[in-house]
């Protein structure tokens, strides 16, 4: 199968070559273009110049909703929602555990708990930037769907660094913003960046290990 793999960031993908090598089991192209649905959907687009997918996959970080959901745990949505609009997802045949529920796409990062609370009552379990368009753009070429995210925040947690100011224009985070604000409480948001590394480094390598496990 060929299968179109899209994320925001580069890391989110890191793990999944050389699984996805090792198994031999799709042909794949891998894609990342920046936070945001827009971004996505203009992936797919641009992938598809060259590129005829059998299924399309939105793979990625997210936050969760669920509490029961921890670091890393692997979510893989049963449908795709944001604002007003629902896409279905499929679910691969997967031998690794995972949480099955709907995926939240928002416009920004959820960085506090009382707006993932929010989230949650919807009935979501986790929340991303890039699923919806996506989905959207497998829906409108009538293509296979799935999303599959890695949780890198939880569902209680507030974030103390403001990621949706440091968010660019070309969908990437500005590194220098985020650690010239880092400056003002340096206790506080320093400590967090380096834990948010290490939970990245962690939920990249669950979707490597799903994604190898999986048959789509």
């Amino acid at each position: 199968m060929k299968l179109l793999i899209v994320a925001s960031q580069p890391r989110e993908l890191r793990a999944v070559r050389p699984r996805m090598a090792q198994s031999g089991a799709h042909r794949m192209l891998l894609v990342a273009n920046g936070a945001g649905a827009h971004r996505a959907a203009a992936a797919v687009d641009d992938a598809l110049a060259s590129f005829q997918p059998d299924a399309i996959v939105s793979l990625g970080f997210c936050g969760a909703l669920d509490p029961d959901l921890a670091i890393a745990d692997i979510v893989v949505g049963t449908s795709v929602f944001a604002g007003g609009r629902a896409f279905a997802a499929e679910t691969p045949n997967a031998g690794r555990p995972h949480s099955l529920g709907p995926v939240c796409t928002l416009d920004h990062v959820a960085q506090t708990a009382a707006e993932k609370s929010e989230l949650r009552a919807t009935g979501a379990i986790a929340v991303d930037m890039e699923a919806a368009g996506v989905a959207e753009r497998a829906q409108s070429l009538g293509l296979p769907f799935f999303c599959i995210k890695s949780v890198t925040d939880l569902a209680g947690e507030n974030m103390a660094n403001d990621f949706n100011a440091a968010l660019r224009s070309d969908g990437r985070f500005d590194t220098i913003r985020i650690l010239a604000s880092c400056l003002r409480k340096p206790w506080v948001r320093l400590p967090e960046l380096f834990r948010l590394r290490r939970r990245c480094a962690r939920a990249a390598r669950s979707l490597g290990d799903f994604i190898a496990d999986c048959r789509f």
